[in-house]
C-alpha cells in the first residue's frame, strides 16, 4: 500500500465528523467481530470496531479510501 501518503501527510485518524450512519461491512462475522464505516463531512471514510465505539476511528481520505477497497477488491479479500 505504498500509494497511500503517510499519517503526518494527512493523517490516518478521523479528524473531520462522521455524518452518516454507520454501517456494518458484509464480510462481518456473526459473532460480533465487525467492521463499520461511515462518510465523513469531507467525503473521506471512518473505520470503527463496533465493539470498541468509544475508540477513536480509523479516517481515510476520498482517495485514500478508494486505493484501499481497489487493493481489497484485487487481493480477493
Amino acid at each position: 500500500m505504498a500509494d497511500l501518503p503517510d499519517a503526518h501527510e494527512g493523517g490516518y485518524l478521523v479528524t473531520s465528523e462522521a455524518v452518516g450512519p454507520y454501517r456494518k461491512s458484509s464480510y462481518s462475522g456473526q459473532q460480533g467481530n465487525c467492521v463499520e464505516v461511515a462518510i465523513t463531512d469531507d467525503g473521506g471514510c471512518a473505520v470503527r470496531d463496533s465493539k470498541d465505539q468509544a475508540r477513536r476511528p480509523l479516517g481515510f481520505a476520498r482517495a485514500q479510501w478508494q486505493i484501499f477497497l481497489a487493493h481489497a477488491k484485487s487481493e480477493a479479500c
